[in-house]
């Protein structure tokens, strides 16, 4: 279906060029999924817009053959390509969110695309486009297309992107990390599906991911990609389960096992941002440790409720209300990790955002350490929680200011929570930081935009720590990196929690992550509890049904591949 022969890309730059793939060999058949596995910068994503022509300028093909079944795409002209982009090759992109138009319902999109690639009438394309949803497992297709994008959850969305990917019958469908940030359950409906399609209707897939687990799941073959280079393709079996270069042995070596706990997480390349001064490093930890010499704080919250109100359809109707969080109670032990799981929709991230005071409870009491919690309406600035319980974001880039440079950034907490006055001390002790966790000095005088994701999360990790907090909430801070650079931060997260007697509540999506961070764990399902307690407890024999089908969702890899 798809030949990949002596692929290089290069991108201009006033330094030269650089060359972003090189010599890459691929071949896909008909009705095959094929994975294409590597850390971040891989090539990856370049791969796969080189074939559909979708290369960012002023990027340019050096030299290959792409050939798709007996046409030669590098041979096309721009109409002819256009014409083959969409009609025989398609692409499921990683964010729906963004691949969706949020002023179209979801039938002006189906309607639209069908049309402009089939000569077919509106009524004809309209009812192309309810079969293309209730294809792809959508209830209710005839009424549910009248919507738009932000009234469909995240799974929902993924899906309508993948029935636009399929308006035009294509051959070839290219699939950026699909499912990078979806939780388990909603990630095992879309794999479901794209095997569905390649049987059913022998579409290839290129599958392009970071997540090892979904690869050895679902791809009849792999390739991995190193620096912009192939380094090992073949069956799925063959190439995971007797890995023949060391990279790829490394790269199986990080990904977290779910069956046991594991008291590291591998890393499978020697560090590149190590510490270079240990001497600075240390300045910083003793900084850190010479704060408040208090016992570490644990969190007790109960009967919390999260009510949301709805919006009015008429003057005279009652506005409805969601109810995200349905009297929760826990008790995070001082000094531990306390694990919380559940799908999306659970109330994880709202749970988060009331215990920081972003967010106001409907009812329910907070107690941090020995004084009560107020809530956000009661939480001044200056209130001491505002200090001694930080967060860290999913996402780093979005919770950095990107008009400041890092040293602004590291040093904003000692001013504002008043524990260092003098400017050029603050700036010492954010390289100091810097280097604790595991940044080179110079980064100081950069901006976010110049930090790869792993990166940016260690910036931001070591802003929550400079505010010398007892309580950290990490919110999915590793979903969206590839296991390499997962492995670093939360090696970072655990090394950190150790040495300054930190409590941290992690929530996350990845229950083999879970199993290697927490100490105590909770699943969180519509609001409510479903099972809590200790972590190896819960995983060896989970008590609730839901627990069982998390675990049993997630996408794992059999024992005997592993090579440690």
């Amino acid at each position: 279906m798809l030949t990949i022969k002596d692929l290089s890309v290069k991108f201009p730059s006033r330094f030269g060029d650089v060359t972003a793939i090189e010599d890459v060999d691929l071949k896909i058949r008909p009705g095959e999924i094929h994975g294409l596995v590597g850390e971040s910068g891989a090539g990856k994503s370049t791969v796969g817009a080189a074939v559909i022509g979708l290369i960012s300028t002023p990027g340019y093909i050096a030299k290959g053959e792409i050939t798709l079944g007996d046409t030669d795409l590098r041979a096309l002209t721009p109409e002819q390509a256009h014409a083959v982009r969409g009609d025989r090759i398609s692409m499921i992109f990683q964010d729906p969110q963004t691949s969706l138009n949020p002023l179209m319902t979801v039938e002006d999109q189906l309607i639209e695309t069908i049309q402009t690639h089939s000569a077919v009438s509106y009524a004809e394309a309209q009812n192309r486009a309810v079969d293309l949803l209730e294809e792809i497992g959508i209830k209710n297709a005839a009424e549910r297309i009248k919507s738009y994008p932000h009234q469909f959850s995240g799974g929902m969305r993924q899906r309508v992107v993948i029935a636009l990917a399929l308006c035009t019958d294509p051959e070839l469908i290219i699939a950026d990390e699909p499912t990078t940030a979806l939780d388990v359950a909603v990630q095992q409906q879309v794999l479901d599906l794209l095997r569905d399609l390649a049987d059913r209707r022998n579409i290839a897939f290129l599958l392009i991911t970071h997540d090892i687990g979904v690869i050895a799941q679902i791809a009849d073959r792999v390739t991995v990609m190193r620096n912009g280079k192939t380094l090992e393709s073949g069956e799925t079996a063959q190439v995971l389960g007797h890995p023949q270069h060391p990279y790829t042995v490394a790269l199986m070596d990080a990904v977290p096992p779910l069956d046991h706990k594991i008291p590291r997480f591998r890393l499978p390349v020697e560090d590149d941002i190590a510490v270079q001064s240990k001497t600075k490093g240390a300045d910083a930890k003793a900084w850190l440790l010479a704060g408040e010499q208090t016992a570490p704080t644990g969190l007790s919250v109960n009967n919390l409720t999260m009510r949301f109100r709805g919006t009015r359809t008429s003057l005279w109707q009652k506005p409805d209300s969601f109810t995200a969080l349905d009297d929760v109670s826990f008790t995070v032990r001082p000094g531990t990790i306390m694990g919380l799981v559940g799908e999306s929709g659970s109330g994880k991230s709202t749970l988060a955002r009331v215990l920081t005071g972003l967010l106001h409870p409907s009812a329910g009491e907070m107690t941090l350490g020995d004084a009560n919690l107020p809530p956000a309406k009661q939480r001044s600035r200056h209130h001491p929680s505002r200090r001694l319980m930080q967060m860290v974001f999913q996402d780093p880039y979005s919770s950095l200011n990107a008009r400041h440079k890092i040293g602004a950034i590291l040093a904003e907490p000692l001013w504002l929570y008043g524990l260092v006055n003098d400017a050029k001390q603050r700036r010492a002790l954010a390289m100091a930081m810097l280097d604790l966790v595991g940044m080179p000095a110079d980064s100081i005088d950069k901006y976010p935009h110049q930090f790869s994701g792993g990166q940016r999360q260690r910036i931001a990790v070591a802003r929550a720590i400079l505010a010398r907090p007892k309580f950290l909430i990490c919110d999915e801070p590793t979903s969206a990196l590839d296991v390499s650079i997962q492995a670093q931060v939360l090696n970072l997260l655990k090394d950190l929690q150790a040495t300054f007697g930190l409590t941290i509540l992690f929530i996350t999506h990845n229950m083999s992550v879970a199993r290697q961070m927490a100490d105590d764990m909770i699943v969180l399902r519509n609001g409510k509890i479903e099972e809590t307690g200790p972590s190896e407890a819960l995983f060896s024999k989970p008590a609730a049904p839901y627990t069982r089908t998390l675990l049993k969702l997630t996408p794992k890899m059999p024992p005997e591949w592993r090579t440690a």
